[in-house]
């Protein structure tokens, strides 16, 4: 009953079709004749800007040569019995919305049926939770864009409200991001190879772990076990090199401890290089809710050249620029779609390799991924910077706070134990910048004591 309902409504009463017509779909309607009916009512309001009457539609109909006679005789007895209701215009958009978030939900389940049983070798099963959660998102948004000068209130309070930050354990870094990383961004790391994008987004994890959030690890370069390593050496104050050495039992009592101090958890989650994308990640995420029950607050991936792309098929007739930049829009949109914080990396090309003051145009690959970033910092690092246990950052993009704001600065960088912290940063201060001021200590200082013997104080 609710279908004759909708299409006697689509002809006869213009308001409910202006609010209702841009989420009704076709393939809603089931039946061959609703759904012809439904098409002409549609192209019409699309043509002309306004709604067509009974005899408009049936001539319409009778026209349509791809309608066999069966299905225009369908069509005329349907539209013999559609009648205005009398019905309040919410309640009827209200049942519509409701027609279409279940044949949405019925259409997705079909679809992903067929992708299960592989009669639709289009698509991988990887995209299944995306055409549910789409399916399950449907709704009649009545909002229609932001008045300037009508919903000025709305526009102010989001100037005072305080957003939800996931922040950094080094003070400058929170300085130029106005507190943190805000969600739904993309952030990048820049740099040469071996200067230490793993090595910050490690610290970084760690940092967020013991702040109690939750942070998922995506690694595509270094296994698992690696990543772990790394946070290893971080949060329990052992050396990389050492990790062999130490005791099983001092290992367990150590990690026993730090369960004790933090409330976040981390998952690190590996694939093959060059063989997961968004899709992969948007999968792994439902997996992670569903079984788990874990959902981030912060994703790292490592690193964003060596993603796939969901959309676009890696082949020789495919420029890198295109492929590359499209991997960024589709990170970035996952960072929307789970309302999180991205942080990846990209590196240096051949030339900004050597230059010693690189930009956002010495991006290997693409420009076009640095178009997608919130924030990109450029780490460098040279032998006198490494003699120093330093690494130098440059800002190169910033939608957080004004780029120039500490343009460059220095980060302590013990690489032992896969660790950065605060410095006194005093090189090429701009004029209107203020001194940060903060102890020459590591932020996270869980140094061992100085008794004798190698692993006396490890317990």
């Amino acid at each position: 009953m609710l279908v004759p309902l909708i299409l006697s409504n689509l002809i006869c009463n213009e308001q409910y079709a202006r609010k209702t017509l841009p989420h009704l779909h076709s393939e809603y309607f089931s039946i061959a004749s609703e759904r012809a009916v439904f098409e002409v009512i549609g192209a019409y309001i699309h043509k002309y800007n306004k709604i067509p009457d009974v005899q408009t539609v049936k001539l319409e109909l009778y026209n349509k040569s791809n309608l066999n006679e069966h299905v225009k005789k369908e069509c005329q007895d349907l539209l013999l019995n559609l009648n205005k209701d009398s019905s309040d215009l919410d309640y009827l958009v209200d049942q519509t919305e409701k027609f279409c978030q279940d044949r949405s939900i019925e259409l997705a389940l079909h679809k992903s049926i067929d992708i299960l049983t592989e009669k639709d070798g289009k698509l991988d099963r990887g995209t299944i939770p995306k055409i549910l959660s789409d399916a399950l998102a449907i709704s009649f948004n009545s909002s229609i864009g932001h008045d300037y000068i009508d919903d000025w209130a709305t526009r102010f309070d989001t100037y005072h409200r305080e957003e939800e930050r996931v922040s950094f354990d080094i003070d400058i870094l929170n300085k130029i991001t106005n507190g943190g990383l805000k969600r739904k961004t993309l952030n990048i790391l820049l740099a040469g190879v071996y200067a230490g994008k793993s090595l910050c987004m490690c610290h970084m994890a760690a940092a967020n772990l013991l702040a109690g959030k939750n942070v998922l690890y995506i690694t595509m370069e270094l296994s698992e076990e690696m990543v772990g390593e790394r946070v290893d050496a971080n949060l329990l104050d052992i050396p990389i090199n050492q990790m062999k050495e130490i005791p099983r039992k001092i290992f367990e009592n150590k990690i026993k401890k730090l369960k004790d101090k933090i409330a976040g958890r981390l998952k690190i989650e590996e694939y093959p290089t060059g063989a997961a994308g968004a899709d992969n990640f948007r999968y792994l995420l439902n997996e992670l809710k569903l079984k788990k029950k874990f959902i981030p607050d912060i994703i790292y991936i490592d690193y964003l050249n060596i993603c796939k792309s969901s959309r676009i098929k890696y082949t020789s007739n495919v420029n890198t620029y295109l492929y590359v930049m499209t991997i960024a829009q589709e990170i970035r949109g996952l960072a929307v779609e789970y309302n999180v914080p991205i942080v990846t990396a990209t590196q240096l090309n051949r030339q900004g390799f050597t230059d010693s003051d690189p930009g956002m145009e010495h991006a290997s690959e693409s420009f076009g991924t640095m178009a997608q970033a919130d924030l990109v910092l450029v780490v460098l690092t040279n032998e006198e910077l490494e003699s120093l246990n330093q690494i130098s950052i440059k800002q190169v993009k910033n939608r957080y706070n004004n780029p120039s704001y500490y343009k460059r600065f220095l980060l302590g960088c013990d690489r032992n134990k896969m660790r950065l912290y605060n410095l006194n940063n005093e090189i090429n201060p701009e004029p209107q910048q203020e001194n940060v001021s903060v102890p020459d200590i590591p932020v996270m200082d869980m140094s061992l004591s100085k008794e004798k013997g190698k692993f006396a104080n490890w317990s």
